[in-house]
């Protein structure tokens, strides 16, 4: 099952400038709450905005450049340990489903997360399968939306978020499946 993690503002923005505008600890949490223990697919400049692989999660990089680098990267080996680079989201799916060649009934159906950035979600909006969205409501200056979501996606969870000391925006955790 192929899942899409991402934060939104009421104004549809999901990022500014290579880094989230807002700072929201739950919905941080959430993020490691649904996605620990699954591998993550992102693309380079959500791996470069993060810093470094998320613990507890298998790690896949989505890049065009085949000699790609990181800043962060461990010296002796050019990159860092615990992250899977790959050069088309083609090759990240095979990694999470490594044998095409079973009947559907036959394959293992782990949860395989899209985590950013827009581009791989563009790609792959027509593929996912859920949604966990964090509505944020707030509207904020970005650079980077997602798309609105069409008739084709049913709500089946929804959970007020708890606004706070560290918690300063209303937000809603939800999730969306296609029909």
């Amino acid at each position: 099952m192929l899942s899409i993690v991402v934060a939104v503002s009421t104004n549809g923005v999901i990022g500014h400038r290579g880094q989230l505008p807002w700072h929201l600890p739950a919905d941080l949490k959430h993020f490691k709450d649904v996605t620990e223990g699954h591998a993550v697919i992102m693309g380079r400049k959500t791996f470069e905005s993060i810093g470094r692989p998320l613990p507890n999660r298998r790690n896949i990089v989505v890049t065009r450049q085949e000699d790609y680098k990181p800043a962060s990267a461990e010296a002796s080996v050019g990159k860092p340990a615990g992250v899977e680079f790959v050069h088309s989201i083609e090759e990240a799916l095979a990694l999470c489903h490594p044998d095409p060649a079973l009947d559907a009934g036959e394959r293992p159906s782990p949860e395989v997360f899209l985590i950013g950035g827009a581009e791989l979600y563009r790609q792959m909006f027509d593929r996912t399968d859920r949604i966990y969205l964090t509505r944020i409501h707030e509207d904020f200056a970005g650079d980077v939306f997602f798309p609105e979501l069409g008739p084709e996606w049913k709500e089946i969870s929804k959970q007020e978020g708890i606004v706070d000391g560290k918690n300063a925006y209303p937000h809603t955790f939800l999730i969306y499946e296609r029909k």
